[in-house]
């Protein structure tokens, strides 16, 4: 199946009551069994190549994987740039292939944030691809603190920059390993209320399994990004394969033992973004 646009995806989300993941990859094994779980809960994806990633391996290289798995998925995939800080690594991420860019504006005043995203968001649709932005600042566990998103101002960033999805900051954070915190369910309300569009969670990776279900299938949140949950699921699978035989040295045998669990561990995230 071809590569899809974030709005082919996120659209039907929206209509019908459930959310798409956003699974931050850092290479093929994590894109390879993120795929394979998608397949098997018969889900959307989007494959999500974020500044780590990218640091690691060049967007030309990305490209070209994302688009190899989505043409042997039986199931719709995104390619997203996800936090993408300027116009040149937007325009980069657009001619390697990606079928959505994230521009993250969000610790610049609103104008600009308005502005520089507006501009990114026209080249994307010219191109005939989608664009999400960010208002509000999503902090970092154990670094930059969150600004919360105030409604009027994503009204305003919803409509003068006619953007695909919007990401939000509600009590999202970044990077956190556990699930003790919670949405502001209050602000998410209020935000839907003065905007149409699919709404969008960073750092879903913190939030309790239960609210991302119902907030799935009852609110404007249509994609969540799951990042953390996922790596540290990959990283326990990795020490048990490292550990079980301390004179195997082959990095492809050892990383095949990585595959099953990550699939396991993918298809529960899965679920709970599922519809009734």
């Amino acid at each position: 199946m071809p590569l899809v646009s974030l709005a082919d995806v996120l659209q039907p989300a929206l209509s019908d009551g459930y959310a798409v993941a956003g699974l931050v990859t850092l290479g093929w094994e994590d894109m390879h069994a993120y795929i394979a779980a998608a397949e098997a809960e018969d889900v959307p994806v989007i494959l999500q190549a974020g500044p780590s990633c990218r640091a690691h391996t060049p967007l030309p290289i990305l490209g070209k994987m994302f688009r190899h798995l989505a043409e042997n998925a039986s199931v719709p995939v995104v390619a997203h740039l996800d936090h993408g800080y300027t116009m040149e690594e937007c325009r980069e991420a657009l001619e390697s292939g990606f079928t959505s860019l994230m521009f993250d504006g969000s610790r610049k005043p609103l104008s600009q944030n308005i502005d520089e995203t507006a501009a990114i968001a026209e080249m994307a649709h010219d191109a005939a691809i989608s664009c999400e932005g960010e208002i509000g600042f999503v902090g970092y566990a154990d670094g930059e603190k969150s600004a919360g998103t105030d409604p009027d101002e994503a009204a305003t960033f919803a409509r003068q920059t006619r953007v695909d999805a919007m990401a939000i900051s509600v009590g999202n954070v970044h990077l956190q390993q556990d699930k003790e915190g919670g949405l502001d369910e209050p602000r998410i309300r209020a935000i839907e209320a003065v905007t149409d569009i699919p709404l969008v969670i960073h750092g879903g990776s913190g939030v309790p399994v239960t609210q991302r279900t119902a907030l799935a299938r009852g609110s404007a949140i249509c994609k969540f990004n799951i990042g953390t949950e996922l790596r540290m699921a990959f990283g326990a699978a990795l020490r048990i394969a490292v550990n079980a035989d301390p004179g195997r040295f082959d990095r492809v045998q050892i990383l095949k033992d990585t595959h099953d669990p990550l699939v396991a561990a993918t298809r529960k995230v899965l679920r709970a973004f599922k519809g009734e």
